[in-house]
């Protein structure tokens, strides 16, 4: 009897709202056609429009709710009337910490129908992961302000780093580089004026190293990185940093790839306690909204993970390969310099979903 997988659907704002539909269809028709496993969307309201109704951006049942399903798939946040601040921490980190998400992984590479920016890189092109710490550092929300307008007027934003949470990041950051070709990682710092945090974090890869003997490392600071992400890109491959390092990093490494447009990430729980999250990197993009050009191959890559991180590796596999050949085809919304609309991409990929059922 095949599986039932059972997904929380938060599209939440903007182009999410669009790209979280093109792929619920596109996964849908996979699963129809396969017949190797069900899949069951349920959609939850949380986002910009349920604040402003209600005060809140998720409900208080929030962790509750999303543990009853085996995944999330997420859309975007943000919304130009509301702060940024306000609307990520309302929604996105109320959901990543508190199911301690700790991996965000990202896979970048050069994708059909996008071109490298870089003349450094082979024909190849990049194929990179990137693993963000996803649950302290710079992130943790630490601090506070004092002495509001004042002169002395104060704020502080604290950076925590602790040995459980450094450590099992830089362990699935060595799972993942000896479960690639080149296992190859290489650990982002800035140990060099960071003294405390950063010390520690270089001292626990090192430390970790030991274990995985199998593993090449290598260790860059982060303003270095970038220039050898630049300069230098095929001497990465897995690559490991904290998560305000990563959260810039990953971006720079999407659009070195060919477009921030078909970037997909994944917040995991590795230890499997807590449903995993899916997403696409692009963020709610207001200025397209409602126009029906949203890219939807980021969110048809993150569901594709998705599956993958559920068991079902073969239909991730055909769902990209499907995904693939329509990007190669030139079906390609505008940012990748094509003229296809949302659901032109949607039917062009269901279309090719049909025919692995010949």
């Amino acid at each position: 009897m095949s599986p039932t997988y059972r997904i929380a659907s938060i599209p939440g704002d903007g182009i999410g709202i669009e790209v979280v539909a093109a792929t619920i269809q596109v996964v849908e028709k996979l699963a129809k056609t396969l017949k190797t496993f069900d899949i069951e969307f349920t959609h939850i309201p949380w986002g910009t429009a349920y604040y402003k109704e209600h005060g809140r951006y998720v409900s208080e049942d929030v962790l509750d709710t999303l543990r009853g399903f085996d995944a999330t798939l997420f859309g975007a946040v943000g919304a130009p009337d509301v702060p940024d601040h306000i609307s990520l921490w309302g929604l996105l980190l109320a959901i990543r910490g508190p199911l301690q998400l700790y991996a965000n992984v990202r896979p970048v590479r050069t994708f059909p129908g996008t071109k490298c920016p870089l003349n450094t890189v082979s024909s190849g092109g990049i194929d990179w992961v990137l693993v963000r710490e996803n649950s302290e550092g710079e992130y943790s929300g630490q601090g506070g302000r004092s002495h509001l307008r004042q002169p002395w007027e104060t704020a502080t934003e604290v950076a925590i780093f602790t040995r459980v949470g450094i450590e099992r990041i830089m362990r699935f950051a060595f799972e993942t580089a000896r479960s690639r070709p080149k296992r190859l990682l290489t650990v982002v710092t800035k140990s060099n004026s960071m003294r405390n945090g950063m010390v520690l974090w270089d001292e626990i890869a090192a430390e970790v190293a030991k274990d995985f003997p199998d593993v090449t490392w290598d260790k860059m600071l982060v303003d270095a990185m970038t220039v050898r992400m630049v300069a230098k890109p095929q001497s990465l491959d897995t690559i490991v940093g904290t998560n305000l390092h990563m959260d810039i990093l990953s971006d720079l490494a999407a659009a070195l790839a060919g477009s921030i447009g078909v970037a997909p990430s994944s917040n995991l729980d590795p230890t499997r306690k807590n449903p995993s999250l899916f997403e696409p990197v692009h963020g709610s993009a207001f200025d397209i909204t409602g126009k029906g050009v949203a890219n939807p191959v980021a969110t048809f890559w993150s569901a594709a993970e998705m599956l993958s991180w559920l068991g079902e590796k073969d239909a991730s596999k055909k769902l990209m390969g499907c995904v693939e050949r329509v990007c190669a085809a030139g079906i390609l919304t505008p940012d990748l310099g094509g003229s296809a609309t949302t659901q032109g991409v949607v039917d062009a990929v269901c279309k090719e979903i049909e025919g692995l059922s010949t």
